[in-house]
């Protein structure tokens, strides 16, 4: 069940709104309603997913339990290392097992192993939690607190990766209060806008860059243009289609009162690869530096060994995203473009201006698009070879090129969807009809095509 699918909007989510706020006046109903939507939410997908996840959610609750009774941090050690565990199992046994196949030719029958949706984002919450705890930053909390913030279907599947002390207090606030509707028409517009992103933008331009990279995939040379429009169409693909469910988890979460962090900040309009991930998966970025950079020492060492602990950090953020070389080999590039970026302002004192380094930035990201997307590195590699020019010429008719280029200067120009609606947008019955107008129109359009999973679903 997609955010963006009729039955989601026309049916799921009213029908927990009316009992959540049926209940909201008492914080253990409330609190229940939500939890039991989120396992429905759940199970709509597949029914194994559920028994999964109500056992992570029991076992790492037991662990906290245990170190809160004794303060032995070998519990939470044991738990971090457990979660990991976990994480390898289903989701890269297979990809580590076919590799040493290759490498030492023992023979592999690929096994079959439910990878239940969203388990890199939920186990991050969990492991952000327990490493925590062993800081001694946090408290134990409730079983149904700790339920409710793990198993929140807004930010279930596909993050924001939020964490314990952002969310678990809210869960007090009863969310009959003065800001009631002002968070429902906020919610609103962040909804309506993911819509737009995903529906409008994201979908159209996969029927653009899906056709291109399968045709390469298939072994045909794409001429110069097509194969920058599929790289173009893809860059923006993956923010809008991101971006929007992003917004849509947002906006979800202020219905029922509750404040998620922001994920996105107009990534492509940063001036250096520095900036962007300060842009881009927010959420993800501060994870990567507060659990994994900056134990590895950070910036508190010498130089070589900080852009090496860089590196490392981002060839582990390439692999998070999917059991293949490729995303392994798209966190490298990353990550060698930020040991760049850092020699560049520890050695050099020149300053290149803010338009050029905006363009080199934004070339370096449409190229890493492409290994990002592709299926193994012969595609990208003739893809590259295309968009520098050395495979055939031709012309390419672009579908939906009105919103191709509508995307584009939104993507360049735009605010990002915070600053739209905390600063642009106000309360008005002339604004309410025309935006009620076109989130009909959307959900219209979803009901006339086959909707299309959101791509980090399958991370």
């Amino acid at each position: 069940m997609l955010f963006s699918s009729q039955s989601f909007l026309l049916l799921f989510l009213p029908v927990v709104l009316c009992i959540f706020y049926s209940l909201a006046s008492v914080r253990i109903w409330r609190q229940l309603t939500l939890i039991t939507a989120s396992l429905v939410f759940y199970s709509s997908w597949n029914w194994k997913f559920v028994p999964i996840l109500i056992i992570l959610t029991l076992f790492n609750w037991l662990i906290v339990c245990q170190y809160g009774r004794t303060y032995r941090k070998i519990w939470l050690t044991f738990g971090i290392t457990f979660n990991i565990a976990v994480l390898l199992f289903f989701k890269y046994t297979n990809f580590f097992a076919a590799n040493i196949e290759q490498l030492f030719g023992i023979p592999h029958t690929t096994w079959q192993i439910l990878l239940p949706l969203g388990i890199s984002f939920f186990i991050f919450q969990k492991i952000s939690y327990l490493i925590d705890l062993k800081r001694g930053a946090t408290q134990v909390y409730k079983l149904i607190d700790f339920a409710e913030f793990v198993t929140f279907f807004p930010q279930l599947i596909a993050g924001p990766i939020v964490r314990h002390n952002e969310i678990i207090p809210q869960f007090e606030i009863n969310p009959k209060n003065p800001f009631l509707w002002e968070n429902i028409g906020k919610g609103l517009c962040f909804i309506l806008i993911g819509l737009f992103k995903k529906v409008g933008i994201a979908d159209s331009l996969a029927m653009t860059s899906n056709p291109l990279f399968d045709k390469a995939l298939q072994g045909h040379a794409l001429s110069c243009m097509e194969s920058w429009i599929a790289a173009i169409a893809y860059s923006l693909q993956i923010f809008f289609d991101f971006s929007g469910y992003s917004d849509m988890a947002i906006g979800l979460a202020l219905l029922f009162g509750l404040s998620l962090p922001f994920n996105f900040n107009a990534p492509y309009q940063a001036k250096s690869l520095q900036e962007f991930w300060h842009r881009w998966h927010m959420t993800l970025s501060r994870f990567l530096r507060d659990y994994l950079y900056i134990p590895m020492g950070g910036n508190r060492c010498e130089f070589i060994r900080q852009n090496s602990h860089l590196l490392a950090t981002m060839l582990i953020a390439g692999l998070w995203h999917g059991a293949n070389w490729t995303f392994v080999a798209w966190g490298g590039l990353h990550g060698l473009g930020l040991c760049l970026n850092h020699i560049k302002k520890n050695y050099f004192s020149f300053k290149m201006p803010r338009s050029i380094s905006w363009l080199l930035t934004l070339l370096f990201l449409i190229f890493s698009w492409v290994l990002f997307r592709s299926e193994n590195f012969s595609t990208a590699y003739q893809i590259w070879q295309s968009m520098l020019g050395f495979h055939v010429q031709g012309t390419y008719e672009i579908k939906h090129n009105l919103i191709f280029f509508t995307a584009i200067v939104i993507a360049l120009t735009s605010p990002s969807s915070q600053t739209l609606i905390h600063t642009y947008v106000k309360p008005s019955k002339y604004i309410a009809l025309p935006l009620g107008l076109i989130a009909a129109y959307f959900i219209l359009l979803i009901g006339g095509r086959i909707p299309d999973a959101f791509i980090y679903f399958r991370f």
